[in-house]
């Protein structure tokens, strides 16, 4: 009995420990994706920024200046371009809308954004767009890839429709997590004018013929959660100025925009909590899973040699076993 107990408990090893590679090497990848279907929301805000007013085309101190950036899912674009991308897929609709204290639009800029649902890898297909201008990605825009590491990354940057480096600064602590610090900055640039103005009757075509340019510059910070590669939190040293052109009268350049734009409170709050629940189910596949199979299959290894050991080791002459004597045959005469 103990010795087909101990093939038993062999067997059982063999398959803990066959399960822990598959958990982390085949499970996950396939597991471990981006729902094609997400939508999620964010606030960010501006306190004491300055705005251009497009009546006067004089900058001015406001109260605050309000971003919010949605994403969403589209399930049937993913599954088409799945098709003949032979990966996983997700197609985000972002929108980026800015509003004054006023309420009242400042810009809005959508964007599609496609890529692999498990490494966040750019994909690039028909469609893939900044403002309805087609685009090609390089680097990675709103999420970092599952378990990121301690390097610099690509990162893509909407309004100069470039990729740049974004630099790992180190490890840091926010809200209890433990989070990597990422920093990019993009030098002042030309870029291209909304196609959405906040006036009626001035387009970027009509800004174009007065020879005045939009320029930008912002410094990019993120706080990374490396297990899921979902920033915690974020925030821009943002500006932007139009410069030349006749539409200025005699300046050489004005502040459309300045301001320290961070995360709102409640956001913040939110997002966190959604990460470190997301944080224990990513890491029950690369580390709770299969470490805790293979030290299950180490354990079951070990009892079955025990009782294996036991079955080989002559008995004990005083164990009751071994004292039973078989019953005298009879002898015939």
């Amino acid at each position: 009995m103990r010795r087909k107990a101990g093939l038993v408990l062999l067997a059982c090893a063999v398959f803990c420990a066959a399960l822990s590679p598959l958990l982390r090497w085949y499970a996950f990848p396939r597991l471990a994706r981006i729902p094609a279907g997400q939508y999620q929301d964010m606030v960010l805000e501006a306190k004491d920024a300055t705005l251009l007013d497009y009546g006067t085309m004089r900058a001015k101190k406001v109260s605050e200046v309000t971003i919010v950036q949605t994403l969403k899912g589209d399930v049937e674009a993913a599954k088409r371009i799945e098709r003949t991308a032979d990966r996983p897929v997700v197609v985000w609709d972002s929108l980026s809308y800015v509003q004054g204290p006023d309420g009242k639009m400042v810009s809005r800029i959508p964007e599609r954004y496609i890529f692999d649902a498990h490494s966040q890898d750019p994909v690039h297909a028909t469609g893939e767009t900044v403002d309805g201008d087609p685009v090609r990605r390089d680097g990675i825009e709103f999420k970092w890839p599952f378990l990121t590491q301690k390097r610099d990354y690509e990162y893509f940057d909407a309004q100069t429709r470039t990729t740049n480096p974004i630099h790992y600064k180190g490890t840091r602590t926010f809200r209890g997590l433990d989070v990597y610090y990422f920093e990019q900055t993009i030098p002042w640039t030309k870029v291209p004018m909304p196609k959405t103005m906040p006036v009626k009757g001035i387009t970027p075509e009509s800004v174009a013929r007065t020879g005045t340019t939009r320029w930008y510059t912002t410094v990019r910070r993120f706080w990374v959660e490396p297990v899921t590669g979902a920033p915690v939190y974020g925030e821009e040293i943002h500006r932007e100025e139009l410069r030349g052109g006749t539409l200025l009268g005699d300046r050489a350049k004005v502040t459309a925009f300045a301001g320290h734009v961070k995360m709102r409170e409640d956001y913040i709050a939110h997002t966190v909590a959604l990460v470190k629940h997301n944080r224990t189910l990513v890491l029950m596949l690369t580390s709770y899973l299969p470490w805790g199979s293979l030290i299950l299959g180490l354990l079951l290894l070990a009892l079955s040699l025990c009782l294996e050991a036991r079955a080989r080791r002559p008995k004990d002459p005083d164990d009751p076993e071994a004292s039973e004597t078989a019953a005298p045959e009879p002898v015939s005469a």
